[in-house]
């Protein structure tokens, strides 16, 4: 293979050669973009749709810098220069190289770099790849969101959105029209932060100026918004328990709610990922999905089983014991269609115990996430220490845990301000 001008850096080398290793039916051979990655000693060649024989590979490339070239070869040339610094300038923004990252800088359209849809749906690529099924989902509604907002109030497609069109004013904008559709300051804080996010990307990776950056100090501030944490009492719990159900999808329904409560407020993801494998003689351990890939140090949850939650599992149970638990997904389900059926299996026990809930007067809107927190508020209540709680729910921090119990508090404030007196 013919050797050309080489560019050199710590972690790699690019280079414009020609590949002579099979002649093609003109007589002529590919030139191609040699790129070495030194760190893992590999090497990759690109085609860049130009062929040439020999002798004029040589007098364009190698030998050009001694001859005045003219007409196409000095077009030829100035093309390859230009291919070979482009690969360059894309491989140093690259941190820590490597040909994934390389080639998708490499392909990309030059307007990429500040395309705001660009980012997204790299992002969302990604986070399908890693199995990420809701985080992607949520990438897209934001990037719906913004696109809808970009057409009916700026006047171009989410195509034309350019990070350098985003500023200060424009975030505010995108806030009033949100208002004025309705949306609360809540998901108008995700749909922000997922797009700080997204900036962020594009600035480490070297694409934008962080001069345009609209977050923060002296510039756009996304709302600040403390959700409101929803927990049956024990009054409430006891009368929802002892509900009679109407049908089988009620029955259902309110037997999962109750699992999930018993198992320490166990996810109904992690409830429809549940294998025999997890189970023994008296608990079973898994580990949560919403945290698994958040930490390299992975924290198992052991949930000891009732008499309750025992039955659940003989009630609903698969009767193949190689696999899951419940019937709720099978072993064949690609993780897209896993994540189709758990979402659906959630909104299934959200809607069936919402109507045992209003039968019995009890909270409207209900779900399955009132589990959680219900099993968080009454173990406090029960004397369980914030340390075991937290831990019992897999949280990260303990003022994560905290936060859970802003409406506990103000409530045993009250009942102790009536109490006090009681000598």
């Amino acid at each position: 293979m013919s050797d050309s001008t080489k560019v050199a850096t710590d972690n790699y080398k690019i280079t414009v050669r020609l590949d002579n290793r099979r002649k093609k039916d003109s007589g002529k051979y590919p030139v191609k973009l040699r790129v070495y990655d030194k760190n893992i000693q590999k090497e990759k060649w690109y085609s860049l749709d130009i062929d040439l024989t020999e002798a004029d590979f040589s007098n364009i490339w190698i030998n050009s810098a001694n001859k005045s070239l003219r007409g196409a070869n000095k077009e030829l040339r100035l093309k390859l220069q230009s291919i070979e610094t482009r690969a360059n300038e894309e491989a140093k923004q690259i941190t820590f190289f490597d040909f994934e990252s390389f080639e998708n800088r490499l392909f990309r359209k030059a307007t990429d770099r500040n395309s705001v849809k660009y980012y997204f749906d790299s992002i969302i690529d990604s986070k399908i790849k890693d199995n990420k099924i809701g985080t992607a989902e949520s990438y897209r509604y934001t990037l719906g969101s913004l696109g809808e907002f970009s057409q009916q109030k700026k006047g171009y497609s989410i195509d034309k959105l350019t990070f350098s069109l985003i500023n200060v004013k424009w975030l505010k904008d995108y806030e009033n029209y949100m208002l004025e559709k309705g949306k609360s300051y809540t998901t108008i804080a995700i749909y922000t932060r997922t797009l700080r996010v997204v900036f962020n990307n594009a600035i480490q990776n070297n694409d934008i100026s962080d001069d345009i950056y609209p977050f923060g100090k002296n510039r756009y501030k996304i709302p600040r918004t403390k959700k409101v944490k929803k927990a049956l009492n024990s009054e409430q719990l006891k009368v929802l328990f002892n509900a009679k159900t109407l049908n089988d999808n009620e029955e259902v329904a309110k037997d999962f709610w109750f699992f999930s409560f018993a198992c320490s407020g166990m996810n109904i993801k992690d409830i429809a990922l549940l294998k025999y494998s997890d189970l023994e003689e008296d608990k079973f351990t898994y580990y949560r999905a919403k945290t698994f890939d958040k930490s390299a140090e992975k924290t198992a949850i052991i949930n000891y089983l009732t008499d309750f939650t025992k039955g659940v599992i003989d009630k609903y149970s698969n009767d193949d014991h190689s696999g899951y638990v419940f019937k709720i997904v099978d072993n064949s389900d690609d993780i897209l269609t896993q994540h189709k059926k758990i979402k659906n299996f959630t909104r299934y026990i959200n809607d069936h115990i919402k109507r045992v809930a209003k039968a019995n007067n009890l909270p409207n809107d209900i779900s399955t996430y009132w589990a959680r927190h219900s099993f968080a508020t009454n173990s406090l209540r029960k004397g369980a220490s914030m340390e075991f709680i937290s831990e019992a729910l897999n949280h990260s921090d303990l003022s994560v845990t905290k936060n859970y119990f802003a409406g506990f508090e103000d409530e045993a404030k009250k009942v102790f301000a009536n109490s006090i007196m009681d000598f």
